[in-house]
């Protein structure tokens, strides 16, 4: 078990790449950087960092990619960066499982309290080991897979962390900032978007659930809630 948690930087602007660095050390974590897609997909084989730090714009294999072919049988948390604020990447990236999203430029203290907050719930997840069912549903956390009407149902971390919580407060009512702070970790730096986006695909995924007695319902101008009738 290392002692402190290792972070892989990649981007391929190696002036960006060192002052993280620099940020991350400073905090006490350990790191290691990558300037393109083939070499973040090696390193990450070999050293199994604790949270990548992913750039989109990569020469080679794009951010995207290298995101899409680490989440078909890892959860390790993704932090996504990009000079374009452009809404398609954003909520692709959320899609294909990232844990957070980041514009260039940004500031220092506010990447790392991304860093810390994405590292502290993955922390807070690995301590809780149960399973939640319902007719039809399940959901367990140490297994990190959901199975529906008997079949296991593909899900990125974050999709499953949402469904998990508001599963595990029946009838209950959240707001998006209350299931941003909840899931994500955190709550200034959240934007509404994402749990919209990730209710989106939980939807799509579980179609017919009303007729288990169970459904995620939107509660308008309020949030969201799963429903058990």
């Amino acid at each position: 078990m290392r002692e402190k948690p290792l972070v892989l930087v990649v981007d391929d602007d190696p002036n960006i790449s060192r002052l993280v660095q620099l940020y991350l050390e400073k905090e006490g974590y350990d790191t290691a950087i990558a300037a393109r897609g083939e070499e973040a997909l090696e390193l990450f084989k070999q050293k199994e960092p604790d949270l990548l730090i992913l750039d989109i714009m990569l020469p080679g294999i794009d951010g995207l990619e290298v995101l899409r072919r680490i989440r078909k049988d890892k959860n390790v948390p993704v932090i996504m960066l990009s000079a374009k604020d452009e809404t398609f990447d954003k909520v692709l990236g959320l899609e294909l499982g990232a844990d957070d999203y980041l514009a260039k430029p940004f500031d220092s203290k506010e990447l790392l309290a991304r860093v810390k907050a994405v590292l502290r719930r993955t922390q807070k997840n690995d301590e809780q080991k149960d399973e939640i069912t319902y007719p039809e549903l399940s959901i367990s956390l140490t297994r990190y897979e959901v199975k529906y009407r008997g079949q296991v149902v593909e899900m990125p971390p974050k999709e499953l962390e949402v469904f998990y919580f508001l599963a595990s407060h029946p009838n209950k009512v959240f707001t998006r900032e209350q299931l941003l702070d909840q899931v994500w970790g955190f709550e200034f730096f959240g934007d509404s978007r994402t749990v919209d986006v990730h209710i989106k695909r939980l939807r799509e995924k579980l179609q017919g659930s009303e007729e288990f007695g169970w459904q995620i319902r939107t509660v308008w101008s309020v949030g969201y809630k799963f429903e058990v009738s």
